[in-house]
């Protein structure tokens, strides 16, 4: 298969969340039969509702600066599913992608003629075989691996990482993790086992309850974020455990709330050097200023990109945005069905002076016509747009927003839509 080709079957498979099969079977046939990739290097596994996605960044930033190659496996994808696998810091090429996607589809389909499969691996297991299996090609020395849902039957749990990481819970796809923190923690504390190391960020008292309950099970002690002092001081903020000081970090994240996520990749990046990584104070220093996210408080050209998906995710946005951002506000925003935009909406839309919805390409995506039911009373109708497709929405909120910002919010599906409709270049 070429790149264009490979894409076209991963979809084949259907919508990563959409495909209701979850277990860790498939991809552990998978990865035997392609002889264990990620048995070659020493892998960290990153678990949580919120901030997963920056502490891996920070992580894979402090790992490059310190020397060591590292590969990184996160989603979802904004533009190019090619985001998903990096090494180094860069993404693979297609035509890497394209060999590595072939190479696991025969896999799979050989496994499903043999009778070793009922079916083929879904659109998220054949990814992560793929990153897996780009890293031991590669010759990574680490790599890092962010769960993709939940963490018991996530597809990256079979991968067995020597080292865990837990980022804050919070209420999040309840249709399939549960309907509390302590059941969604449940869920993601799950990925702790008796033989790795773990970390674990601040956490509601309920979710810390059951990740403490997790690590006595097992007999494991956990290390903590909060042993990772902060302190700002004009923009910058220094850092300081009991292992080390980290003075005057200027963090490359945008957003009070990466203090946290950056607190807890110092206390992993601590945990890998007395491990054997030769990770430096100058190399943590370095990598949590250098580090970059795509779509998460990301600047362009005046207009603003924030996933906040969650009502985690709206309250540091709204944070972010009473600290950075003045003037008008025109915020184009979409959902998925799953989500209970109630609290979202009461923390997000107050803040804006135009609401453009938009419906993202995904069978998932909540209609725009749907959105409007959660405009809050006695916000200006004629202030409302249901836009027809994500490019009507961007013509939209560029015509109405004037010399405003523009936020682009809600989903990372429709960042994506709409940074491939903007041909922006990361």
């Amino acid at each position: 298969m070429d790149f264009a080709e490979s894409q076209a079957y991963l979809l084949s498979l259907g919508f990563e969340l959409s495909v209701k099969k979850f277990g860790l079977e498939n991809t552990q046939v998978l990865l035997e039969a392609l002889r264990h990739p990620e048995r070659k290097y020493a892998k960290v596994q990153v678990a949580g509702t919120n901030g997963k996605g920056s502490v891996c960044a920070f992580l894979e930033s402090i790992c490059v600066s310190a020397g060591i190659r590292v590969g990184l496996n996160t989603s979802p994808h904004l533009v190019s599913i090619t985001e998903r696998v990096r090494i180094n810091g860069d993404e693979i090429m297609d035509k890497e992608f394209a060999a590595l996607a072939t190479k696991v589809r025969k896999t799979g389909e050989r496994l499903v003629e043999e009778g070793k499969l009922a079916a083929l691996p879904t659109y998220f297991e054949h990814v992560t075989a793929i990153a897996l299996l780009a890293f031991a090609e590669a010759g990574v020395e680490f790599a890092i691996l962010e769960t993709g849902l939940g963490g018991r039957f996530d597809a990256t749990t079979a991968a067995r990482s020597e080292f865990s990481v837990i980022t804050p819970i919070d209420i999040d796809h309840t249709n399939i993790l549960g309907a509390t923190v302590r059941e969604i923690a449940a869920e993601k504390a799950a990925i702790i086992r008796e033989d790795s190391l773990v970390v674990v960020s601040d956490q509601p008292a309920d979710a810390d309850a059951v990740i403490r309950a997790r690590c006595a099970e097992v007999g494991i002690a956990p290390r903590f974020a909060s042993e990772v002092a902060a302190k700002e001081l004009n923009g910058s903020v220094t850092f300081e455990s009991d292992r080390n000081e980290y003075p005057e970090v200027k963090l490359g994240l945008a957003g009070r709330h990466q203090i946290d996520n950056a607190r807890t990749a110092i206390a992993a990046a601590e945990m890998l050097s007395e491990k054997g990584f030769a990770i430096g104070k100058e190399a943590v220093v370095e990598g949590l200023g250098a580090a970059k996210h795509k779509g998460r408080l990301e600047w362009f050209e005046g207009m603003l990109f924030d996933g906040a998906h969650n009502v985690s995710g709206a309250r540091a946005l709204r944070a972010y945005l009473e600290e950075n951002v003045e003037g008008p506000l025109t915020m184009v925003f979409a959902s998925m069905k799953e989500k209970d935009l109630s609290e979202i909406s009461r923390l997000l839309f107050p803040r804006a002076e135009n609401l453009v919805f938009a419906t993202p390409s995904n069978p998932r995506a909540m209609p725009a016509a749907e959105l409007t039911g959660f405009v809050p009373e006695g916000f200006p109708r004629q202030n409302v747009f249901v836009s027809g497709s994500v490019k009507e929405a961007v013509e939209t909120a560029r015509r109405v927003a004037g010399k405003g910002t523009i936020l682009v919010t809600g989903s990372l599906y429709l960042i994506g839509e709409v940074q491939a409709h903007l041909s922006i270049d990361h």
